[in-house]
């Protein structure tokens, strides 16, 4: 990638952070992001157990409420749910996962959605059409179900469920990354490298794609909240995720049979750590699209 591109990418970074410093909500939304993305990465060192290991569950401590202590005098401040497990720890353990989803199919497919739109708007003809043609096809079907047809082919599991939001999401990078190409590849500067004799990946990674950053960061941001909410949605349904493993979806799950019996911690707490993940994320993200959308006015 070219220095020019590389300066316009440290530029692009200052104007994003500067614009989130000026608005208070986003500020408040990008430090409870942070937040928890560390007690994500750093799950395991700050839960006081391990709540996916047999061993150290016991059924009598099922179904205690918040504040209540075991017999080895461990507290457990948001209580535990029908396995024993302390709530607190279940719900880091789930978001670690909830988050690896989102992150890592949001970032596959935004790749696969890049190339795939680069090479539409850069080649066009009959490659244009024909991958037009299937991002149309993909977008003409709600998100949740596709992912649910092709769960129910697949089965459960998280690679899976990872593969089945890839499919779903790349078409909207696509569409996304060649709108914005097309505008960029008839100016000056492609055709001088054309002229050149500049190869194809050089001036579509180092030409093109910056200019194509700005929409693939806030459809980026986004999409990360819509794949967390959809592996939730599948694995409160029980096609997701099995309940081997540890999700925000699964834990609402769990606890639903209960909400009527009073152990409402049981899923209203993982209910609400998924609502403040996917709520901050969506106001981060549209806080860049203020940004980065002139049209739109910053506020």
């Amino acid at each position: 990638m070219s220095a020019t591109a590389l300066f316009r990418e440290d530029m692009l970074l200052g104007r994003l952070i500067m614009g989130i410093g000026r608005s208070p909500k986003a500020v408040i939304a990008a430090v409870v992001c942070v937040i928890l993305l560390f007690a994500a990465i750093a799950g395991p060192f700050l839960t006081p157990q391990d709540p996916y290991d047999l061993a150290a569950l016991d059924i009598l401590d099922s179904k205690l409420p918040p504040g209540s202590q075991n017999m080895d005098g461990l507290t457990y401040w948001l209580g535990t749910d029908g396995q024993g497990r302390d709530m607190f720890s279940a719900m880091v353990y789930g978001l670690r996962t909830s988050l690896g989803v989102g992150v890592f199919s949001g970032i596959v497919a935004l790749v696969v959605g890049t190339v795939l739109g680069l090479t539409a708007a850069y080649f066009g003809g009959r490659i244009d059409t024909l991958i037009m043609r299937v991002v149309d096809l993909m977008l003409g079907f709600p998100t949740i179900l596709v992912a649910l047809m092709l769960l129910a082919l697949l089965g459960q599991g998280l690679w899976k469920v990872i593969f089945a939001l890839i499919l779903v999401q790349w078409a909207t990078f696509a569409r996304a990354v060649r709108s914005a190409a097309l505008v960029e590849k008839n100016k000056d500067y492609v055709e001088a490298a054309v002229t050149l004799g500049i190869s194809t990946p050089r001036i579509l990674i180092g030409h093109l794609l910056p200019n194509c950053l700005p929409p693939l960061i806030v459809i980026g941001m986004l999409q990360v909240a819509n794949a967390i909410s959809a592996e939730a949605t599948l694995s409160f349904l029980g096609i997701g995720l099995p309940i081997t493993e540890p999700s925000l979806g699964l834990l609402i799950a769990n606890g639903y049979q209960l909400l009527m019996s009073g152990e409402y911690w049981i899923s209203v707490y993982p209910g609400v750590l998924l609502l403040i993940l996917v709520f901050s994320i969506n106001i981060v993200g549209d806080r860049l699209r203020e940004v980065l959308n002139p049209r739109l006015g910053e506020r």
